[in-house]
């Protein structure tokens, strides 16, 4: 009976001893190298739905896509959307 308590004991000193112990957690950067997901340009990708108020801007256009910038920033301006 006191060799099961004291092995019962022990595996359970043993797995709260494991149990506390910490990995560090340091990430290797390398100089130079972004190692995140790639980006696109922000005109590469399909507008969205109009249900979210989506802009309108053709994919892959620059020039369409700052339009819509520009259309939706003259929105957000209160002297210019109330005294147009």
């Amino acid at each position: 009976m006191r060799l099961l308590l004291a092995v019962t004991a022990a595996a359970l000193l043993a797995a709260g001893v494991s149990a506390c112990g910490e990995k560090s957690q340091v990430v290797v950067y390398k100089q130079g190298k972004y190692q995140g997901k790639p980006d696109t340009p922000a005109w590469d990708n399909d507008p969205p739905a109009a249900e979210l108020r989506g802009g309108k801007w053709t994919k892959g256009n620059q020039a369409s896509w700052e339009e819509q910038i520009k259309n939706r920033q003259l929105a957000q301006h209160e002297h210019k959307r109330i005294y147009q």
